[in-house]
């Protein structure tokens, strides 16, 4: 019987010389069928016939003829070495092939839609245009959503949105950088006369809701960061809802340019520059370490990462003559 510390010290490759020896009843062609050396594979059927307590081979005239314990080995050893081919040859060749157009695999994402009111959309499309029989699942990227852990538990495969630092621990793919400009209603003082700073900041703001407990959100903390604080009477959590709100009140939403240029040619709505120079807003696309080398979403990344380039360089008209 083979003892604990002798069963945790076994290799495949002791299993397979075990295999070939029994195979080829013959230490020298099993060698070089191992492209090993004779001494060597001597060795190892030594070490075989102490673990198993048998000779394995004997000498039967000329030749060498595995014995009864032997025989029985050599199929247990096959099966085990099939299976270990494919725990690891086999799952590099799997990985190594997908096929969009006949994959069924599912993809669930949380995003908001600060980015681009048109980006989930195209992407839905992309996808089922490239891989028709996969599935989407959307969730909206709220304060409440809580994404690391879910990340993490593997519940979502990937995160789009925007972040002044994104979580150190999970991988991210930058998307794209942003101007940050401002959008009013089309008979806001400000659309008439331009701004300054202190108009600005007393000006009545919509915001979106912080993407977790306690954020402040990128606009605001820049502008902490300078000390000054705007007026926020409106909070919402649906996105793309609130140009509608700009279109009929003298809210200001500040946000990227992007967004905010599929407004102009449908909504009384003008862009204007901001009075403050923030910085540009990035936007990536994060995801946890469990799926970063799946074949499946290395090509889903693919997909947003061509998605997000296509519609910011997409050329947009815009309504009047914003500044």
């Amino acid at each position: 019987m083979v003892r604990r510390a002798d069963f945790d010290t076994i290799d495949l490759y002791l299993i397979r010389v075990l295999s070939t020896v029994i195979s080829e009843r013959s230490v020298s062609r099993a060698a070089m069928k191992l492209q090993s050396s004779q001494p060597a594979v001597s060795a190892q059927l030594k070490r075989l016939r102490r673990l198993v307590g048998d000779p394995l081979l004997v000498r039967a005239g000329q030749q060498m003829q595995p014995t009864e314990t032997a025989l029985q080995l050599a199929g247990p050893a096959a099966r085990l070495l099939e299976a270990a081919d494919q725990i690891f040859v086999g799952t590099k060749a799997r990985s190594a092939a997908f096929d969009p157009a006949t994959s069924e695999a599912a993809f669930r994402v949380a995003a908001s839609d600060y980015l681009d009111p048109l980006f989930l959309p195209a992407l839905v499309s992309q996808v089922k245009r490239e891989a028709p029989g996969v599935s989407l699942e959307l969730m909206p990227l709220s304060q409440d959503y809580d994404y690391r852990r879910r990340l993490a538990a593997g519940e979502i495969d990937l995160v789009v949105g925007n972040w002044l630092e994104p979580p150190s621990e999970l991988h991210l793919g930058r998307l794209v950088a942003d101007e940050v400009v401002c959008l009013v209603s089309e008979r806001h003082p400000a659309a008439r006369r331009g701004w300054s700073l202190e108009r600005y900041l007393q000006s009545e703001h919509v915001a979106p809701m912080p993407t977790h407990p306690g954020a402040a959100g990128i606009i605001d903390e820049q502008l902490a960061a300078r000390g000054v604080e705007r007026r926020i009477v409106v909070r919402a959590s649906h996105f793309s809802l609130i140009p509608l709100m700009v279109a009929d009140s003298l809210l200001v939403l500040t946000t990227g340019r992007q967004f905010c240029s599929r407004y102009v040619d449908t909504l009384p709505v003008k862009i204007l520059r901001c009075p403050f120079p923030f910085p540009p807003m990035d936007y990536y696309q994060l995801w946890h370490e469990r799926v970063h080398a799946a074949p499946s979403m290395r090509w889903f990344r693919d997909q947003v990462r061509e998605v997000a380039r296509q519609l910011g360089t997409r050329s947009l008209p815009r309504r009047g003559n914003p500044a």
